[in-house]
């Protein structure tokens, strides 16, 4: 499907990497002295990088891009050089993409080239081997029992279904005049309170910026929110790890394009419940 997604003007691109920090899918990189999209499979198109290029080398343009294809990837990627195929290469075994990696790896195999990375494929990877990402680490979390505290019986403050941003519809009545609690996924997992302190009072949509698709249509669901559903704010509950501040992205740029004006307060949460940061926007 068309889907839109950035474009670098090598000829404008300076190297400076301003561009880096804000992609928060890790899409690009800054290999020989210019800013490369090395992978499509974590570009989502929203563009958040543009504003932060001085040299204005980085556009958006709509093209297919949706089914991923990695051998369409591949054809793009090898014509960068050796250290371009090594960055995606990288990236592809670090989001634990392996099934990509391994076509990725067959590709250059099937065409002559040499695998950069001079490693060969198992068909299951040491599960050490598959946690670069951050948000994939492994980790024990010790309990806090409190003698108290888990007594009784907790009261669900969820006021509607569906909740997943996917299946909602921007226009549903739950939503009319509402404050949004945009939550990602693992959120109500990790923070014990979740109904008591965040759900009371409020709609919901809850989605995954690393592993869900098509979230271009993230976007415009909740810019439609804002400008017709009339939602009086929005609250953001992101986890600690990297990929999932994207969630906020998604609610920043939605507020910054809509018709009225909204405050969005967001909140990030610890792998181990506790919260971490509050930020007021």
């Amino acid at each position: 499907m068309l889907r839109e997604i950035v474009k670098i003007n090598e000829e404008k691109c300076d190297g400076c990497g301003d561009c880096i920090p804000s992609c928060y899918e890790g899409a690009l990189q800054i290999i020989d002295g210019k800013a490369r999209l090395i992978s499509d499979l974590f570009c989502d198109g929203l563009g958040a990088c543009l504003g932060h290029c001085q040299q204005d080398a980085i556009t958006i343009e709509k093209r297919e891009a949706e089914p991923y294809d990695e051998r369409k990837v591949m054809e793009v990627i090898i014509k960068g050089g050796k250290n371009v195929i090594i960055a995606h290469l990288k990236h592809l075994r670090d989001h634990n993409e392996m099934e990509y990696f391994s076509q990725a790896v067959e590709f250059l195999n099937e065409n002559e080239i040499d695998n950069p990375l001079n490693g060969r494929v198992r068909e299951k990877p040491a599960l050490q081997e598959m946690c670069g990402c951050p948000g994939s680490k492994e980790m024990t979390i010790e309990s806090n029992e409190l003698e108290d505290d888990e007594t009784g019986k907790r009261q669900s403050h969820l006021r509607q279904w569906p909740i997943q941003l996917h299946l909602i519809s921007p226009f549903a009545q739950y939503f009319q005049n509402s404050n949004l609690l945009l939550a990602a996924d693992c959120v109500g997992f990790a923070y014990a309170d979740f109904h008591k302190d965040f759900l009371d009072g409020k709609s919901i949509a809850i989605a995954c910026p690393k592993l869900d698709t098509n979230k271009q249509v993230y976007l415009e669901k909740l810019t439609t929110m804002i400008n017709d559903a009339n939602i009086q704010s929005i609250t953001v509950l992101i986890m600690q790890v990297p990929c999932c501040s994207g969630l906020l992205q998604f609610a920043q740029t939605a507020a910054e394009s809509a018709d009225r004006k909204i405050p969005i307060n967001s909140f990030v949460i610890g792998v181990n419940g506790e919260i971490l940061q509050e930020i007021n926007n």
